[in-house]
């Protein structure tokens, strides 16, 4: 899996490396303030593919953003080292074309409430096993540095905001609220 790295923040991959390797020995002195803000956005936390009428008969492939959690490290006016997990259950219908599917990804730094300092995409590739229709995993993003001005300038100015990336018709889905249904009973024939 491609890795986050927020190239347009100007930063080296020798920072960066350097600043996951931070993330992961974490020493016992307090941070400086709170972790940013991490969670997936309402409207691309599930990707639902159906071909014809919305019925469990015509779904494809389905996916889920379960939790997101985030880890941070930051002292004095360092920037902010910060790591998330994405939890995601991915689902196989019965129009599914093949055993595997890739999931399109994204992941976002925001100015809390204002502009997106970063994003970054990839995808998450899932291999669906013989009998089996479902599959969660959990995906880490380590690598995520978010500079701030001084040290008076904490994590909760900022936000990392993940879900999948979709299409206008798959989004305009999401925000209908609109679920499939399933049959629970086969069609009555005609008399």
């Amino acid at each position: 899996m491609k890795r986050f790295v927020p190239a347009c923040l100007g930063l080296s991959a020798t920072l960066l490396a350097s600043g996951c390797a931070a993330v992961e020995s974490l020493d016992t002195t307090p941070n400086a303030g709170p972790c940013p803000v991490a969670g997936a956005l309402y409207d691309a936390n599930r990707l639902v593919e159906i071909t014809g009428p919305e019925r469990h008969e015509n779904v494809g492939f389905t996916g889920s953003i379960e939790r997101v959690r985030s880890f941070c490290r930051y002292l004095g006016a360092n920037p902010i080292n910060m790591e998330i997990e994405i939890d995601f259950a991915f689902g196989k219908g019965p129009k599914a074309a093949s055993a595997s599917r890739s999931y399109p990804v994204f992941v976002t730094v925001t100015r809390r409430d204002r502009s997106v300092l970063a994003k970054e995409r990839f995808d998450v590739n899932v291999v669906f096993p013989p009998g089996k229709d479902i599959v969660r995993m959990t995906e880490k993003v380590p690598g995520i540095v978010i500079p701030r001005a001084n040290e008076t300038i904490a994590g909760t100015n900022f936000e990392v905001i993940v879900g999948f990336d979709l299409t206008p018709e798959q989004v305009a889905y999401n925000r209908s609220g609109t679920r499939f249904t399933i049959n629970v009973a086969p069609p009555a024939k005609p008399q």
